[in-house]
């Protein structure tokens, strides 16, 4: 039976139970814990293989955008399974990946967004109050359905050191001067637990690529600030082939600050933001298995390079 429950919402809680269920089934699954959110949440990462090659899979630095984490949790749990089976993944055979590449995983970038989102705070609770004081100063937002940023109301993909001040800039124009559901930038680059449990996690792993998994759209980033990566854009037009996903410029707008921004200005190696599924956010389950079965190449591809 599996693990992964992909017919409900991914809670922090149930995130947290399902980490520890995988390391439980396939103890070759190594966890760490490289933080605990402001509100008390905890940010788990997760490796399989042993390989010299290295990738960091993440997913839900938008709360909003849940439906990722369970992809990441599903796709870990397939390929352990099929390591354990002796099996293959994706028509690459699994224990043969996995002395090749170690596949660094964090799930949930978001886990306290995500728990408002999901409806686990309710309304009286002082984290909902707390939000919906921020949400009340951009009625133009669904609350809490729109809600993309962590409980401090910082936009977690806003917050790394890639061209911060242009995006502090962009979004300011845009009236995203404080606290907010989405698109405020913070104080500062790395002021917010999350990105800076990820951006020393990066920098200690130090990956050869990286994915940073979100929705919607159907589409692959995969460019920042002009940078040309060897290789980069070859390896995106194999996920575009293999996902059915299209190859686009990041919108200006949206072009700055984020982590795929970072890490390819900090190593100058591959990164690329996946926008899976369709739709308005968050997306529904039913697309569930559409997603999976669209990114399972693209993960795969990744690992080998």
């Amino acid at each position: 039976m599996a693990i992964v429950p992909t017919d409900v919402p991914m809670t922090a809680e149930l995130y947290v139970k399902t980490v520890e269920q995988l390391a439980k089934e396939y103890p070759f699954i190594r966890t760490e814990l490289l933080a605990t959110t402001a509100f008390g949440r905890p940010i788990y990462a997760m490796a399989i293989g042993t390989g010299k090659r290295k990738v960091i899979y993440s997913a839900t630095h938008h709360a909003n955008e849940w439906i990722t984490t369970p992809v990441l949790l599903k796709f870990a749990e397939e390929y352990a399974e099929a390591i354990r089976s002796d099996g293959t993944i994706f028509q690459q055979p699994a224990r043969l990946l996995s002395g090749d590449t170690t596949i660094y995983i964090v799930p949930m970038v978001d886990p306290d967004g995500v728990d408002l989102v999901t409806g686990v705070l309710q309304p009286g609770d002082d984290q909902y109050e707390r939000a919906l004081l921020f949400a009340k100063k951009y009625p133009n937002i669904p609350f809490p359905s729109g809600w993309k940023a962590n409980l401090n109301g910082v936009d977690l993909n806003l917050n790394y050191p890639a061209g911060w001040l242009m995006a502090r800039e962009i979004k300011f124009r845009q009236g995203y001067t404080s606290p907010a559901p989405r698109d405020y930038v913070g104080r500062a680059p790395l002021t917010q637990i999350e990105t800076q449990a990820l951006y020393d996690y990066t920098q200690r792993i130090s990956p050869d690529l990286v994915l940073a998994f979100h929705t919607q759209g159907q589409v692959i980033y995969y460019k920042y600030g002009g940078i040309d990566v060897p290789g980069a854009e070859e390896l995106a037009k194999r996920f575009a082939d293999v996902s059915g996903y299209t190859l686009e410029d990041t919108p200006y707008n949206s072009s700055f600050a984020g982590y795929k921004d970072w890490f390819i200005q900090e190593f100058r190696r591959p990164g690329y933001t996946i926008e899976v599924g369709s739709g308005t956010n968050p997306l529904p389950l039913s697309q569930f298995d559409e997603i999976y079965k669209d990114n399972l190449g693209i993960l795969v591809t990744a690992a080998t390079g």
